[in-house]
Protein backbone atom coordinates (compact mmCIF):
# COMPACT_ATOMS: atom_id res chain seq x y z
CA UNK A 1 0.00 0.00 0.00
CA UNK A 2 1.47 3.36 -1.01
CA UNK A 3 1.74 6.42 1.21
CA UNK A 4 -1.23 8.20 -0.36
CA UNK A 5 -3.57 5.29 0.36
CA UNK A 6 -2.32 5.01 3.93
CA UNK A 7 -2.83 8.74 4.45
CA UNK A 8 -6.38 8.48 3.15
CA UNK A 9 -7.22 5.58 5.46
CA UNK A 10 -5.90 7.29 8.56
CA UNK A 11 -7.27 10.76 7.83
CA UNK A 12 -10.76 9.94 6.54
CA UNK A 13 -13.69 10.53 8.90
CA UNK A 14 -11.52 12.76 11.09
CA UNK A 15 -11.85 16.42 12.01
CA UNK A 16 -8.18 17.37 12.02
CA UNK A 17 -4.67 15.96 11.57
CA UNK A 18 -1.77 17.82 13.19
CA UNK A 19 0.02 17.74 10.85
CA UNK A 20 -0.61 15.90 7.59
CA UNK A 21 2.96 16.58 6.45
CA UNK A 22 4.29 14.94 9.59
CA UNK A 23 1.95 11.98 9.15
CA UNK A 24 3.13 11.57 5.57
CA UNK A 25 6.71 11.59 6.85
CA UNK A 26 5.92 8.80 9.31
CA UNK A 27 4.57 6.63 6.50
CA UNK A 28 7.57 7.36 4.32
CA UNK A 29 9.83 6.21 7.15
CA UNK A 30 8.01 2.90 7.75
CA UNK A 31 5.20 1.62 9.96
CA UNK A 32 4.36 4.11 12.73
CA UNK A 33 2.68 3.36 16.04
CA UNK A 34 -0.53 4.92 17.35
CA UNK A 35 -2.42 4.86 20.61
CA UNK A 36 -5.82 5.85 21.89
CA UNK A 37 -6.75 5.97 25.55
CA UNK A 38 -10.12 5.34 27.16
CA UNK A 39 -10.82 6.04 30.81
CA UNK A 40 -13.16 3.25 32.02
CA UNK A 41 -15.97 5.30 33.50
CA UNK A 42 -19.58 4.97 32.26
CA UNK A 43 -20.93 2.35 29.87
CA UNK A 44 -19.58 2.50 26.34
CA UNK A 45 -22.00 3.68 23.67
CA UNK A 46 -22.33 4.47 20.00
CA UNK A 47 -20.16 7.57 20.32
CA UNK A 48 -17.26 5.38 21.43
CA UNK A 49 -17.96 3.04 18.52
CA UNK A 50 -17.46 5.79 15.94
CA UNK A 51 -13.95 6.51 17.26
CA UNK A 52 -13.17 2.83 17.82
CA UNK A 53 -14.23 1.93 14.30
CA UNK A 54 -11.39 4.17 13.11
CA UNK A 55 -8.86 1.72 14.54
CA UNK A 56 -9.76 -0.63 11.69
CA UNK A 57 -8.47 2.04 9.29
CA UNK A 58 -5.24 2.36 11.29
CA UNK A 59 -4.70 -1.39 11.12
CA UNK A 60 -5.37 -1.51 7.37
CA UNK A 61 -2.78 1.25 6.96
CA UNK A 62 -0.18 -0.95 8.73
CA UNK A 63 -0.08 1.20 11.85
CA UNK A 64 0.80 -0.56 15.11
CA UNK A 65 -2.12 0.18 17.45
CA UNK A 66 -2.18 0.28 21.24
CA UNK A 67 -5.35 0.84 23.25
CA UNK A 68 -4.75 2.23 26.72
CA UNK A 69 -7.38 1.38 29.32
CA UNK A 70 -6.66 4.46 31.41
CA UNK A 71 -7.87 3.21 34.77
CA UNK A 72 -6.04 5.76 36.91
CA UNK A 73 -7.37 8.57 34.73
CA UNK A 74 -10.92 7.31 35.39
CA UNK A 75 -10.38 7.78 39.10
CA UNK A 76 -8.53 11.09 38.82
CA UNK A 77 -11.33 12.73 36.82
CA UNK A 78 -13.56 13.68 39.75
CA UNK A 79 -13.69 10.06 40.93
CA UNK A 80 -15.95 9.07 38.01
CA UNK A 81 -14.92 5.47 38.68
CA UNK A 82 -14.51 4.52 42.34
CA UNK A 83 -11.23 2.75 42.99
CA UNK A 84 -12.92 -0.54 43.87
CA UNK A 85 -14.61 -0.70 40.44
CA UNK A 86 -11.51 -0.03 38.31
CA UNK A 87 -10.64 -3.69 37.70
CA UNK A 88 -14.16 -4.66 36.64
CA UNK A 89 -14.67 -1.59 34.46
CA UNK A 90 -11.26 -2.01 32.84
CA UNK A 91 -12.16 -5.59 31.89
CA UNK A 92 -15.57 -4.46 30.61
CA UNK A 93 -13.94 -1.78 28.43
CA UNK A 94 -11.50 -4.29 26.98
CA UNK A 95 -14.29 -6.74 26.09
CA UNK A 96 -16.42 -3.96 24.58
CA UNK A 97 -13.52 -2.51 22.58
CA UNK A 98 -12.53 -5.92 21.23
CA UNK A 99 -16.13 -6.37 20.13
CA UNK A 100 -16.23 -3.01 18.37
CA UNK A 101 -12.96 -3.63 16.54
CA UNK A 102 -14.25 -7.02 15.41
CA UNK A 103 -17.59 -5.54 14.31
CA UNK A 104 -15.70 -2.91 12.29
CA UNK A 105 -14.05 -5.66 10.25
CA UNK A 106 -10.63 -5.81 11.91
CA UNK A 107 -8.94 -8.36 14.16
CA UNK A 108 -8.77 -7.31 17.84
CA UNK A 109 -5.80 -9.64 18.25
CA UNK A 110 -3.82 -7.15 16.15
CA UNK A 111 -4.28 -4.51 18.87
CA UNK A 112 -2.15 -4.33 22.00
CA UNK A 113 -4.08 -3.55 25.18
CA UNK A 114 -2.39 -1.86 28.14
CA UNK A 115 -3.78 -0.68 31.47
CA UNK A 116 -2.54 2.54 32.98
CA UNK A 117 -1.58 0.80 36.21
CA UNK A 118 0.76 -1.44 34.18
CA UNK A 119 3.25 1.44 33.87
CA UNK A 120 1.95 4.68 35.39
CA UNK A 121 3.16 3.70 38.87
CA UNK A 122 6.73 2.98 37.74
CA UNK A 123 9.46 5.08 39.32
CA UNK A 124 10.72 6.57 36.05
CA UNK A 125 7.21 7.59 34.97
CA UNK A 126 6.42 9.11 38.37
CA UNK A 127 9.64 11.11 38.57
CA UNK A 128 9.06 12.51 35.07
CA UNK A 129 5.53 13.51 36.03
CA UNK A 130 6.90 15.41 39.04
CA UNK A 131 9.32 17.21 36.71
CA UNK A 132 6.44 18.18 34.44
CA UNK A 133 4.39 19.36 37.43
CA UNK A 134 7.26 21.58 38.52
CA UNK A 135 7.46 23.21 35.10
CA UNK A 136 3.78 23.53 34.09
CA UNK A 137 1.39 26.13 35.46
CA UNK A 138 -2.04 25.37 36.85
CA UNK A 139 -3.58 27.69 34.25
CA UNK A 140 -1.87 25.79 31.42
CA UNK A 141 -3.03 22.38 32.60
CA UNK A 142 -6.57 23.63 33.25
CA UNK A 143 -6.72 25.08 29.76
CA UNK A 144 -5.43 21.84 28.25
CA UNK A 145 -7.97 19.67 30.07
CA UNK A 146 -10.96 22.01 29.91
CA UNK A 147 -12.86 19.90 27.35
CA UNK A 148 -12.09 16.57 29.03
CA UNK A 149 -11.98 16.82 32.80
CA UNK A 150 -14.97 17.86 34.89
CA UNK A 151 -14.27 21.36 36.16
CA UNK A 152 -15.45 23.58 39.01
CA UNK A 153 -14.38 26.78 40.71
CA UNK A 154 -12.28 24.66 43.06
CA UNK A 155 -11.14 21.69 40.95
CA UNK A 156 -9.74 18.51 42.43
CA UNK A 157 -5.99 18.08 42.11
CA UNK A 158 -6.53 14.88 40.12
CA UNK A 159 -7.94 16.85 37.20
CA UNK A 160 -4.71 18.86 37.01
CA UNK A 161 -2.51 15.77 37.06
CA UNK A 162 -4.66 14.16 34.34
CA UNK A 163 -3.24 16.06 31.30
CA UNK A 164 0.35 15.62 32.49
CA UNK A 165 -0.13 11.87 32.75
CA UNK A 166 -1.82 11.74 29.34
CA UNK A 167 1.18 13.58 27.91
CA UNK A 168 3.57 11.12 29.51
CA UNK A 169 1.51 8.21 28.18
CA UNK A 170 2.53 9.19 24.64
CA UNK A 171 6.18 8.80 25.60
CA UNK A 172 5.72 5.67 27.74
CA UNK A 173 3.84 3.87 24.95
CA UNK A 174 6.34 5.08 22.33
CA UNK A 175 3.47 6.38 20.18
CA UNK A 176 4.16 8.29 16.98
CA UNK A 177 0.46 9.12 16.62
CA UNK A 178 -1.93 10.21 19.37
CA UNK A 179 -5.54 9.54 18.37
CA UNK A 180 -8.71 10.66 20.13
CA UNK A 181 -11.77 12.86 19.97
CA UNK A 182 -11.26 16.54 19.21
CA UNK A 183 -12.07 17.27 22.86
CA UNK A 184 -8.57 15.88 23.53
CA UNK A 185 -6.96 18.58 21.39
CA UNK A 186 -5.88 20.82 24.26
CA UNK A 187 -4.07 17.98 26.03
CA UNK A 188 -2.25 16.78 22.93
CA UNK A 189 -1.23 20.29 21.97
CA UNK A 190 0.33 20.45 25.44
CA UNK A 191 2.05 17.15 24.65
CA UNK A 192 3.47 18.50 21.42
CA UNK A 193 4.74 21.52 23.31
CA UNK A 194 6.43 19.97 26.33
CA UNK A 195 7.31 16.35 25.49
CA UNK A 196 10.58 17.21 23.68
CA UNK A 197 11.84 18.67 26.99
CA UNK A 198 11.09 15.39 28.73
CA UNK A 199 12.81 12.84 26.56
CA UNK A 200 9.97 12.35 24.10
CA UNK A 201 8.91 13.72 20.74
CA UNK A 202 5.93 15.73 19.55
CA UNK A 203 3.29 13.24 18.39
CA UNK A 204 1.27 13.54 15.23
CA UNK A 205 -2.31 14.09 16.39
CA UNK A 206 -5.39 12.65 14.72
CA UNK A 207 -8.71 13.97 16.03
CA UNK A 208 -12.13 12.43 15.51
CA UNK A 209 -15.17 14.71 15.43
CA UNK A 210 -17.51 14.79 18.40
CA UNK A 211 -20.84 13.74 17.01
CA UNK A 212 -24.20 15.13 17.99
CA UNK A 213 -26.51 13.42 20.41
CA UNK A 214 -29.77 11.96 19.21
CA UNK A 215 -31.63 14.67 21.08
CA UNK A 216 -29.83 17.38 19.12
CA UNK A 217 -26.74 19.23 20.27
CA UNK A 218 -24.03 17.55 22.33
CA UNK A 219 -24.39 13.96 23.46
CA UNK A 220 -24.93 13.73 27.22
CA UNK A 221 -24.01 10.82 29.45
CA UNK A 222 -26.93 11.74 31.72
CA UNK A 223 -29.49 11.79 28.89
CA UNK A 224 -30.26 8.20 27.92
CA UNK A 225 -32.23 9.33 24.87
CA UNK A 226 -29.21 11.13 23.41
CA UNK A 227 -27.17 7.99 22.80
CA UNK A 228 -27.41 4.31 21.89
CA UNK A 229 -25.78 2.03 24.43
CA UNK A 230 -24.00 -1.07 23.18
CA UNK A 231 -26.36 -3.29 25.16
CA UNK A 232 -29.57 -1.67 23.87
CA UNK A 233 -31.94 -4.18 22.29
CA UNK A 234 -32.91 -3.84 18.61
CA UNK A 235 -36.27 -2.44 19.70
CA UNK A 236 -34.60 0.10 21.98
CA UNK A 237 -32.22 1.19 19.24
CA UNK A 238 -35.01 1.66 16.72
CA UNK A 239 -37.13 3.51 19.29
CA UNK A 240 -34.28 5.93 20.11
CA UNK A 241 -33.56 6.59 16.45
CA UNK A 242 -37.27 6.95 15.76
CA UNK A 243 -37.53 9.69 18.40
CA UNK A 244 -34.25 11.37 17.47
CA UNK A 245 -33.85 14.97 16.36
CA UNK A 246 -33.91 14.81 12.55
CA UNK A 247 -35.81 17.73 10.98
CA UNK A 248 -36.54 17.34 7.28
CA UNK A 249 -33.79 18.72 5.08
CA UNK A 250 -31.63 19.88 8.01
CA UNK A 251 -28.19 18.32 8.54
CA UNK A 252 -27.08 20.63 11.41
CA UNK A 253 -26.70 18.77 14.74
CA UNK A 254 -28.39 15.79 13.10
CA UNK A 255 -27.09 12.75 14.97
CA UNK A 256 -29.05 10.35 12.75
CA UNK A 257 -27.12 11.49 9.68
CA UNK A 258 -23.81 11.78 11.54
CA UNK A 259 -23.91 8.18 12.76
CA UNK A 260 -24.93 7.02 9.33
CA UNK A 261 -21.92 8.85 7.88
CA UNK A 262 -19.24 7.99 10.44
CA UNK A 263 -20.31 4.53 11.59
CA UNK A 264 -22.79 2.76 9.34
CA UNK A 265 -21.32 3.56 5.92
CA UNK A 266 -17.70 2.75 6.87
CA UNK A 267 -18.83 -0.66 8.15
CA UNK A 268 -21.02 -1.28 5.08
CA UNK A 269 -18.06 -0.32 2.91
CA UNK A 270 -15.92 -3.04 4.49
CA UNK A 271 -18.72 -5.55 3.96
CA UNK A 272 -19.33 -4.39 0.39
CA UNK A 273 -23.00 -3.71 1.13
CA UNK A 274 -25.22 -0.73 0.18
CA UNK A 275 -27.53 1.19 2.49
CA UNK A 276 -31.16 0.44 1.68
CA UNK A 277 -34.16 2.55 2.67
CA UNK A 278 -37.40 0.63 2.36
CA UNK A 279 -40.40 2.65 1.19
CA UNK A 280 -43.90 1.70 0.01
CA UNK A 281 -44.28 1.67 -3.76
CA UNK A 282 -46.84 4.45 -3.50
CA UNK A 283 -44.06 6.73 -2.18
CA UNK A 284 -41.52 5.76 -4.80
CA UNK A 285 -40.32 2.35 -3.62
CA UNK A 286 -37.03 1.39 -2.00
CA UNK A 287 -33.92 3.56 -2.27
CA UNK A 288 -30.43 2.09 -2.47
CA UNK A 289 -27.35 4.16 -1.65
CA UNK A 290 -23.68 3.40 -2.23
CA UNK A 291 -22.43 6.52 -0.45
CA UNK A 292 -23.39 8.80 2.42
CA UNK A 293 -23.16 11.84 0.14
CA UNK A 294 -26.01 10.48 -1.97
CA UNK A 295 -28.16 10.04 1.14
CA UNK A 296 -27.51 13.57 2.31
CA UNK A 297 -28.26 14.99 -1.14
CA UNK A 298 -31.67 13.27 -1.22
CA UNK A 299 -32.38 14.25 2.39
CA UNK A 300 -31.64 17.93 1.78
CA UNK A 301 -33.65 17.98 -1.45
CA UNK A 302 -36.65 16.37 0.20
CA UNK A 303 -36.51 13.18 -1.85
CA UNK A 304 -35.74 11.25 1.35
CA UNK A 305 -38.07 11.96 4.30
CA UNK A 306 -37.05 11.45 7.98
CA UNK A 307 -39.94 9.04 8.40
CA UNK A 308 -38.32 6.74 5.85
CA UNK A 309 -34.71 7.42 6.84
CA UNK A 310 -35.04 6.78 10.58
CA UNK A 311 -36.24 3.15 10.46
CA UNK A 312 -33.48 2.28 7.99
CA UNK A 313 -30.81 3.92 10.15
CA UNK A 314 -32.19 2.28 13.29
CA UNK A 315 -32.02 -1.15 11.70
CA UNK A 316 -28.53 -0.52 10.32
CA UNK A 317 -27.14 0.71 13.65
CA UNK A 318 -28.70 -2.22 15.49
CA UNK A 319 -27.05 -4.62 13.04
CA UNK A 320 -23.69 -2.89 13.44
CA UNK A 321 -23.73 -3.13 17.24
CA UNK A 322 -25.31 -6.61 17.31
CA UNK A 323 -22.04 -8.60 17.68
CA UNK A 324 -20.88 -6.22 20.41
CA UNK A 325 -24.23 -6.50 22.17
CA UNK A 326 -24.04 -10.30 22.09
CA UNK A 327 -20.48 -10.31 23.39
CA UNK A 328 -21.43 -8.13 26.36
CA UNK A 329 -24.73 -9.83 27.19
CA UNK A 330 -22.92 -13.17 27.20
CA UNK A 331 -20.98 -11.79 30.20
CA UNK A 332 -23.72 -10.71 32.63
CA UNK A 333 -21.37 -11.14 35.58
CA UNK A 334 -18.96 -8.64 34.01
CA UNK A 335 -21.71 -6.05 33.55
CA UNK A 336 -22.93 -6.61 37.12
CA UNK A 337 -19.43 -6.17 38.57
CA UNK A 338 -18.65 -3.07 36.48
CA UNK A 339 -22.02 -1.33 36.89
CA UNK A 340 -23.74 -2.80 39.95
CA UNK A 341 -26.16 0.11 40.14
CA UNK A 342 -27.55 -0.85 36.70
CA UNK A 343 -27.02 -4.61 36.37
CA UNK A 344 -26.33 -5.80 39.92
CA UNK A 345 -29.84 -7.02 40.66
CA UNK A 346 -30.31 -8.90 37.40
Amino acid sequence: MDTADRLDLVSRHTQEVVTEDELEGLFEDGDPSAYIGYAPTGEMHIGHFTTMRKLADFLRADVDVTVLIADLHAHLDDNKSPFDLLDARSEYYRVAIEGMIDAAGADPDDVEFVRGTDFQLDEEYTLEMYRMAAETTIARTQRAASEVVRESESPNLGGLIYPLMQTLDVKALDADIAYGGVDQRGIYMLSREILPDHGGHSPVCVFAPLLSGLSGGKMSASDAASKVNLTDSPDEVEEKIGQAYCPAGDVEDNGVLEYLNHLVFPVLDVEGEPFVVERPEEYGGDLTYESYEAVEEDFVSGELHPADLKPAVGTAISEVIDPVRERLLDRPELLAEAYPETYGDE
